[in-house]
């Protein structure tokens, strides 16, 4: 099946939960609803054209600067999930806006794909975004005193707390960071007579 007849295969299958498709790169991704990611996700695995059995990957996104400053102006946090049918050697991408930036909320994919739940617990970890009927969401990289998302871009870059143990209180303990933010540009150094003797 080429790109275009599984394109064409998918917009039926999904009907009005779709809001574009997009080829490029050879790769085909669907851009679905928020309110009908969990029924969008369901056709693309139970359909008899569709079969995308596996779910290979999902990870959350940030969009804010994308593009350049004041260029993008659409929903700040996405989730991206890549599935993979055996039946039919096909591979799609899924994208799905969270519709409240300040609280992104989206629908878990664990009863559908349980692969789904170390991937949706490091979304939520990483970027904030929630995934509504998922049973055990908490964090899965950082530890459990961790202040804020680290892979938002609006994250500062050293982070908000340091910890270290302290060999007088004999435990670990949380303080201010201690590194003062600075920028980093190269520096390059020549000689007037660099290369010249050769």
């Amino acid at each position: 099946m080429t790109l275009e007849s599984l394109s064409v295969c998918l917009q039926k299958a999904l009907g009005d939960a779709l809001v574009e498709t997009i080829e490029r790169l050879g790769e085909l991704t669907l851009v679905v609803k928020p309110q009908a990611y969990a029924s969008a996700m369901l056709v693309l695995r139970d359909h008899p054209d569709c079969r995308f059995e596996q779910l290979i990957d999902l990870c959350g996104m940030d969009y804010s600067g994308y593009g350049g400053e004041g260029v993008w102006d659409g929903a700040r946090f996405a989730v991206v999930a890549h599935l993979l049918s055996l039946s039919n050697n096909q591979r799609v991408r899924v994208r799905v806006f969270c519709p409240d930036d300040d609280l992104p909320v989206v629908a878990s994919m664990v009863d559908i794909w349980p692969a789904a739940n170390w991937f949706e617990r490091e979304a939520f970890d990483l970027y904030g975004i929630v995934f509504e009927g998922h049973s055990d969401l908490r964090r899965i990289l950082t530890d459990y005193g961790f202040i804020g998302h680290p892979f938002r871009k609006d994250f500062p870059l050293s982070g908000n707390v340091e910890m270290r143990y302290d060999p007088t209180q004999q435990r670990v303990i949380y303080q201010p960071v201690s590194i003062e933010p600075r920028e980093i540009v190269p520096r390059i150094v020549r000689d007037e007579s660099y290369g010249a003797g050769r």
